[in-house]
Protein backbone atom coordinates (compact mmCIF):
# COMPACT_ATOMS: atom_id res chain seq x y z
CA UNK A 1 0.00 0.00 0.00
CA UNK A 2 1.48 3.36 -1.03
CA UNK A 3 1.96 6.24 1.39
CA UNK A 4 -0.44 9.18 1.01
CA UNK A 5 0.93 12.14 -0.93
CA UNK A 6 1.95 14.88 1.48
CA UNK A 7 2.40 18.26 -0.19
CA UNK A 8 0.36 20.38 -2.57
CA UNK A 9 3.10 20.29 -5.19
CA UNK A 10 3.23 16.49 -5.05
CA UNK A 11 -0.54 16.33 -5.39
CA UNK A 12 -0.45 18.63 -8.42
CA UNK A 13 2.32 16.53 -9.98
CA UNK A 14 0.24 13.40 -9.44
CA UNK A 15 -2.81 14.97 -11.09
CA UNK A 16 -0.66 15.99 -14.03
CA UNK A 17 0.49 12.37 -14.27
CA UNK A 18 -3.19 11.41 -14.38
CA UNK A 19 -3.48 13.50 -17.55
CA UNK A 20 -0.50 11.70 -19.07
CA UNK A 21 -1.93 8.29 -18.19
CA UNK A 22 -5.31 9.16 -19.72
CA UNK A 23 -3.45 10.32 -22.84
CA UNK A 24 -2.21 6.77 -23.36
CA UNK A 25 -5.74 5.78 -24.35
CA UNK A 26 -7.55 9.02 -25.31
CA UNK A 27 -6.16 11.35 -27.97
CA UNK A 28 -7.16 14.93 -28.73
CA UNK A 29 -9.42 15.57 -25.72
CA UNK A 30 -7.02 17.36 -23.35
CA UNK A 31 -9.62 19.98 -22.42
CA UNK A 32 -12.12 17.32 -21.37
CA UNK A 33 -9.48 15.53 -19.30
CA UNK A 34 -8.68 18.79 -17.49
CA UNK A 35 -12.38 19.46 -16.95
CA UNK A 36 -12.91 16.07 -15.32
CA UNK A 37 -9.97 16.67 -12.97
CA UNK A 38 -11.36 20.10 -12.05
CA UNK A 39 -14.75 18.51 -11.32
CA UNK A 40 -13.12 15.93 -9.05
CA UNK A 41 -11.32 18.70 -7.15
CA UNK A 42 -14.50 20.79 -6.86
CA UNK A 43 -16.67 17.81 -5.84
CA UNK A 44 -18.91 18.26 -8.88
CA UNK A 45 -20.47 16.19 -11.65
CA UNK A 46 -19.77 16.33 -15.37
CA UNK A 47 -21.91 16.12 -18.50
CA UNK A 48 -19.95 15.08 -21.58
CA UNK A 49 -21.63 15.92 -24.88
CA UNK A 50 -20.50 14.87 -28.31
CA UNK A 51 -21.43 12.84 -31.36
CA UNK A 52 -20.94 9.07 -31.15
CA UNK A 53 -17.36 7.90 -31.43
CA UNK A 54 -15.39 10.79 -29.88
CA UNK A 55 -14.26 8.69 -26.86
CA UNK A 56 -16.67 10.00 -24.21
CA UNK A 57 -17.07 6.61 -22.53
CA UNK A 58 -13.41 5.66 -22.99
CA UNK A 59 -12.35 8.94 -21.38
CA UNK A 60 -14.29 8.22 -18.17
CA UNK A 61 -13.20 4.58 -18.04
CA UNK A 62 -9.57 5.55 -18.45
CA UNK A 63 -9.74 8.31 -15.84
CA UNK A 64 -11.29 5.96 -13.30
CA UNK A 65 -8.46 3.47 -13.81
CA UNK A 66 -5.86 6.15 -13.02
CA UNK A 67 -7.61 7.07 -9.75
CA UNK A 68 -7.88 3.68 -8.01
CA UNK A 69 -11.56 4.30 -7.43
CA UNK A 70 -14.54 1.99 -7.82
CA UNK A 71 -16.48 2.65 -11.01
CA UNK A 72 -19.85 1.38 -12.21
CA UNK A 73 -21.31 1.89 -15.66
CA UNK A 74 -25.01 2.13 -16.51
CA UNK A 75 -26.16 2.07 -20.12
CA UNK A 76 -29.21 4.33 -20.15
CA UNK A 77 -31.94 2.93 -22.40
CA UNK A 78 -35.65 3.75 -22.93
CA UNK A 79 -36.75 0.86 -20.69
CA UNK A 80 -34.39 1.59 -17.77
CA UNK A 81 -36.23 2.03 -14.46
CA UNK A 82 -35.21 4.31 -11.54
CA UNK A 83 -34.59 1.30 -9.30
CA UNK A 84 -32.13 -0.05 -11.86
CA UNK A 85 -29.92 2.93 -11.00
CA UNK A 86 -30.48 3.66 -7.30
CA UNK A 87 -31.43 0.19 -6.06
CA UNK A 88 -34.67 -1.31 -4.80
CA UNK A 89 -36.26 -3.56 -2.22
CA UNK A 90 -35.93 -7.26 -2.99
CA UNK A 91 -37.44 -10.26 -1.24
CA UNK A 92 -34.93 -12.45 0.62
CA UNK A 93 -36.35 -16.01 0.77
CA UNK A 94 -33.89 -16.98 3.52
CA UNK A 95 -35.09 -14.34 5.98
CA UNK A 96 -38.59 -14.01 4.58
CA UNK A 97 -38.21 -10.23 4.54
CA UNK A 98 -37.59 -7.50 2.02
CA UNK A 99 -34.07 -6.04 1.95
CA UNK A 100 -32.60 -3.13 0.05
CA UNK A 101 -30.36 -4.14 -2.83
CA UNK A 102 -27.92 -1.38 -3.74
CA UNK A 103 -27.92 -0.17 -7.32
CA UNK A 104 -24.89 0.81 -9.38
CA UNK A 105 -25.09 4.38 -8.02
CA UNK A 106 -23.29 3.11 -4.90
CA UNK A 107 -19.81 3.67 -6.26
CA UNK A 108 -17.15 6.39 -6.52
CA UNK A 109 -17.56 7.18 -10.21
CA UNK A 110 -20.86 6.45 -11.94
CA UNK A 111 -20.61 6.41 -15.71
CA UNK A 112 -24.12 7.25 -16.90
CA UNK A 113 -23.72 6.34 -20.53
CA UNK A 114 -26.03 8.08 -23.04
CA UNK A 115 -28.13 9.55 -20.23
CA UNK A 116 -30.41 11.33 -22.69
CA UNK A 117 -31.64 8.03 -24.16
CA UNK A 118 -33.79 7.27 -21.12
CA UNK A 119 -37.06 9.06 -20.16
CA UNK A 120 -37.03 11.96 -17.67
CA UNK A 121 -38.45 9.81 -14.85
CA UNK A 122 -35.33 7.64 -14.81
CA UNK A 123 -33.01 10.60 -15.43
CA UNK A 124 -34.49 12.26 -12.35
CA UNK A 125 -33.66 9.22 -10.22
CA UNK A 126 -30.15 10.65 -9.98
CA UNK A 127 -31.22 14.03 -8.57
CA UNK A 128 -30.97 13.14 -4.87
CA UNK A 129 -27.76 11.19 -5.40
CA UNK A 130 -26.09 14.06 -7.26
CA UNK A 131 -27.16 16.81 -4.86
CA UNK A 132 -27.28 15.13 -1.45
CA UNK A 133 -24.85 12.24 -2.06
CA UNK A 134 -27.45 9.83 -0.70
CA UNK A 135 -30.29 7.54 -1.75
CA UNK A 136 -33.61 7.38 0.11
CA UNK A 137 -35.69 4.21 -0.12
CA UNK A 138 -38.35 2.70 2.14
CA UNK A 139 -37.96 5.57 4.60
CA UNK A 140 -34.22 4.99 5.04
CA UNK A 141 -31.46 7.34 3.85
CA UNK A 142 -28.31 5.60 2.66
CA UNK A 143 -25.13 7.65 2.10
CA UNK A 144 -23.10 7.17 -1.06
CA UNK A 145 -19.35 6.47 -1.03
CA UNK A 146 -16.85 9.33 -0.86
CA UNK A 147 -15.83 10.58 -3.35
CA UNK A 148 -18.87 10.34 -5.61
CA UNK A 149 -18.99 11.71 -9.13
CA UNK A 150 -21.51 11.24 -11.92
CA UNK A 151 -19.93 11.42 -15.35
CA UNK A 152 -22.81 11.37 -17.82
CA UNK A 153 -22.46 11.18 -21.58
CA UNK A 154 -25.03 12.32 -24.09
CA UNK A 155 -25.38 12.78 -27.82
CA UNK A 156 -26.60 16.13 -29.17
CA UNK A 157 -30.36 16.49 -28.87
CA UNK A 158 -30.95 16.75 -32.60
CA UNK A 159 -30.25 13.02 -32.91
CA UNK A 160 -33.27 10.69 -32.93
CA UNK A 161 -34.29 8.70 -29.87
CA UNK A 162 -33.12 11.17 -27.22
CA UNK A 163 -34.79 13.09 -24.38
CA UNK A 164 -33.73 16.53 -23.18
CA UNK A 165 -32.46 16.51 -19.60
CA UNK A 166 -34.74 18.29 -17.06
CA UNK A 167 -33.52 21.75 -16.04
CA UNK A 168 -33.29 20.67 -12.40
CA UNK A 169 -30.89 17.89 -13.32
CA UNK A 170 -28.81 20.01 -15.69
CA UNK A 171 -28.25 22.41 -12.81
CA UNK A 172 -26.71 19.58 -10.77
CA UNK A 173 -23.85 19.19 -13.24
CA UNK A 174 -20.88 21.37 -12.36
CA UNK A 175 -19.53 21.27 -15.92
CA UNK A 176 -20.79 20.58 -19.39
CA UNK A 177 -17.86 19.59 -21.58
CA UNK A 178 -18.29 19.46 -25.34
CA UNK A 179 -16.10 16.88 -27.06
CA UNK A 180 -15.40 17.71 -30.69
CA UNK A 181 -13.89 15.48 -33.36
CA UNK A 182 -10.09 15.58 -32.87
CA UNK A 183 -7.88 17.72 -35.08
CA UNK A 184 -6.35 16.02 -38.13
CA UNK A 185 -2.93 15.29 -36.59
CA UNK A 186 -4.50 13.89 -33.43
CA UNK A 187 -6.83 11.68 -35.45
CA UNK A 188 -3.93 10.36 -37.54
CA UNK A 189 -2.02 9.60 -34.32
CA UNK A 190 -5.08 7.82 -32.91
CA UNK A 191 -5.41 5.74 -36.05
CA UNK A 192 -1.73 4.80 -35.87
CA UNK A 193 -2.32 3.45 -32.36
CA UNK A 194 -5.19 1.30 -33.60
CA UNK A 195 -3.10 0.11 -36.53
CA UNK A 196 -0.42 -0.95 -34.02
CA UNK A 197 -2.93 -3.04 -32.07
CA UNK A 198 -4.42 -0.68 -29.46
CA UNK A 199 -7.60 -2.15 -27.94
CA UNK A 200 -9.74 0.42 -26.05
CA UNK A 201 -11.34 -2.44 -24.10
CA UNK A 202 -7.97 -3.44 -22.60
CA UNK A 203 -6.60 -0.41 -20.76
CA UNK A 204 -4.09 -2.52 -18.86
CA UNK A 205 -2.46 -3.59 -22.10
CA UNK A 206 -2.40 0.08 -23.15
CA UNK A 207 -0.18 0.77 -20.14
CA UNK A 208 -2.65 2.94 -18.21
CA UNK A 209 -1.57 2.81 -14.57
CA UNK A 210 -3.23 3.95 -11.30
CA UNK A 211 -1.81 7.18 -9.88
CA UNK A 212 -4.06 8.53 -7.11
CA UNK A 213 -6.21 7.00 -4.40
CA UNK A 214 -9.23 8.28 -2.50
CA UNK A 215 -7.14 9.69 0.38
CA UNK A 216 -4.92 11.63 -2.03
CA UNK A 217 -7.95 13.02 -3.84
CA UNK A 218 -9.48 14.11 -0.53
CA UNK A 219 -6.26 15.96 0.33
CA UNK A 220 -6.22 17.65 -3.07
CA UNK A 221 -9.87 18.71 -2.66
CA UNK A 222 -9.15 20.21 0.74
CA UNK A 223 -6.16 22.10 -0.65
CA UNK A 224 -8.16 23.44 -3.60
CA UNK A 225 -10.95 24.57 -1.26
CA UNK A 226 -8.44 26.71 0.64
CA UNK A 227 -7.64 28.75 -2.48
CA UNK A 228 -8.38 32.42 -1.81
CA UNK A 229 -10.81 34.76 -3.55
CA UNK A 230 -10.77 38.54 -3.04
CA UNK A 231 -13.88 40.65 -2.53
CA UNK A 232 -13.29 42.24 -5.95
CA UNK A 233 -13.14 38.79 -7.53
CA UNK A 234 -16.42 37.77 -5.88
CA UNK A 235 -18.06 40.99 -7.08
CA UNK A 236 -16.81 40.19 -10.59
CA UNK A 237 -18.54 36.81 -10.44
CA UNK A 238 -21.80 38.41 -9.38
CA UNK A 239 -21.55 41.06 -12.11
CA UNK A 240 -21.07 38.32 -14.72
CA UNK A 241 -24.13 36.46 -13.44
CA UNK A 242 -26.27 39.60 -13.37
CA UNK A 243 -25.22 40.33 -16.95
CA UNK A 244 -26.65 36.96 -18.04
CA UNK A 245 -29.96 37.81 -16.34
CA UNK A 246 -30.14 41.12 -18.21
CA UNK A 247 -28.93 39.83 -21.58
CA UNK A 248 -31.47 40.42 -24.39
CA UNK A 249 -30.38 37.12 -25.95
CA UNK A 250 -31.18 34.98 -22.90
CA UNK A 251 -34.56 34.11 -21.41
CA UNK A 252 -32.94 32.36 -18.45
CA UNK A 253 -29.82 33.69 -16.76
CA UNK A 254 -27.49 32.14 -14.21
CA UNK A 255 -28.88 31.31 -10.75
CA UNK A 256 -27.03 31.85 -7.44
CA UNK A 257 -26.13 28.14 -7.55
CA UNK A 258 -24.44 28.80 -10.88
CA UNK A 259 -22.35 31.56 -9.30
CA UNK A 260 -21.16 29.34 -6.46
CA UNK A 261 -20.40 26.59 -8.97
CA UNK A 262 -18.24 28.93 -11.02
CA UNK A 263 -16.37 29.96 -7.87
CA UNK A 264 -15.72 26.32 -6.92
CA UNK A 265 -14.48 25.41 -10.40
CA UNK A 266 -12.30 28.54 -10.56
CA UNK A 267 -10.73 27.74 -7.19
CA UNK A 268 -9.96 24.19 -8.34
CA UNK A 269 -8.40 25.43 -11.58
CA UNK A 270 -6.39 28.11 -9.75
CA UNK A 271 -4.99 25.56 -7.29
CA UNK A 272 -4.23 23.07 -10.05
CA UNK A 273 -2.21 25.71 -11.90
CA UNK A 274 -0.25 26.69 -8.80
CA UNK A 275 -2.04 29.87 -7.67
CA UNK A 276 -2.95 30.71 -4.08
CA UNK A 277 -5.87 32.93 -5.10
CA UNK A 278 -8.34 32.97 -7.96
CA UNK A 279 -7.73 35.48 -10.75
CA UNK A 280 -10.16 36.73 -13.43
CA UNK A 281 -8.29 34.51 -15.92
CA UNK A 282 -9.30 31.43 -13.95
CA UNK A 283 -12.92 32.59 -13.88
CA UNK A 284 -12.94 33.21 -17.62
CA UNK A 285 -11.37 29.81 -18.32
CA UNK A 286 -14.14 28.05 -16.37
CA UNK A 287 -17.14 30.21 -17.29
CA UNK A 288 -18.23 28.45 -20.48
CA UNK A 289 -18.19 24.85 -19.17
CA UNK A 290 -19.84 25.89 -15.89
CA UNK A 291 -22.56 28.13 -17.34
CA UNK A 292 -23.32 26.93 -20.89
CA UNK A 293 -25.93 24.43 -19.64
CA UNK A 294 -27.46 26.80 -17.06
CA UNK A 295 -28.73 29.52 -19.41
CA UNK A 296 -31.34 29.42 -22.17
CA UNK A 297 -31.50 31.40 -25.39
CA UNK A 298 -34.54 33.42 -26.40
CA UNK A 299 -36.30 31.95 -29.46
CA UNK A 300 -35.40 34.99 -31.58
CA UNK A 301 -31.70 34.53 -30.77
CA UNK A 302 -31.92 30.87 -31.78
CA UNK A 303 -33.55 31.87 -35.08
CA UNK A 304 -30.64 34.23 -35.72
CA UNK A 305 -28.20 31.35 -35.25
CA UNK A 306 -26.68 32.72 -32.04
CA UNK A 307 -25.14 30.12 -29.73
CA UNK A 308 -25.01 30.11 -25.92
CA UNK A 309 -21.20 30.14 -26.01
CA UNK A 310 -21.24 33.24 -28.22
CA UNK A 311 -23.52 35.07 -25.80
CA UNK A 312 -21.38 34.13 -22.79
CA UNK A 313 -18.19 35.22 -24.55
CA UNK A 314 -19.82 38.55 -25.32
CA UNK A 315 -20.76 39.00 -21.67
CA UNK A 316 -17.16 38.32 -20.62
CA UNK A 317 -16.05 41.09 -22.99
CA UNK A 318 -18.63 43.55 -21.66
CA UNK A 319 -18.23 43.09 -17.88
CA UNK A 320 -15.41 45.12 -16.37
CA UNK A 321 -12.53 42.98 -15.10
CA UNK A 322 -11.19 43.88 -11.63
CA UNK A 323 -7.61 45.17 -11.49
Amino acid sequence: MTEPIATDDELRDALNRVRLEVGKAVVGQDGAVTGLIVALLANGHVLLEGVPGVAKTLLVRTLSRTLKLETHRVQFTPDLMPGDVTGSLAYDPRSGEFAFREGPVFTNILLADEINRTPPKTQSALLEAMEERQVSADGVTRPLPVPFLVAATQNPIEYEGTYSLPEAQLDRFLLKLVLDVPQRDAEVFMLRRHADGFDPRDLEAAGVEPVLGADDLAAARAAAARTGASDDLLAYLVDLARATRLSPSLRLGVSPRGVTSLLAASKAWAWLTGYRSVTPDHVQAMLLPVWRHRVQLRPEAELEGVSVDQVLRGIMQQVQVPL
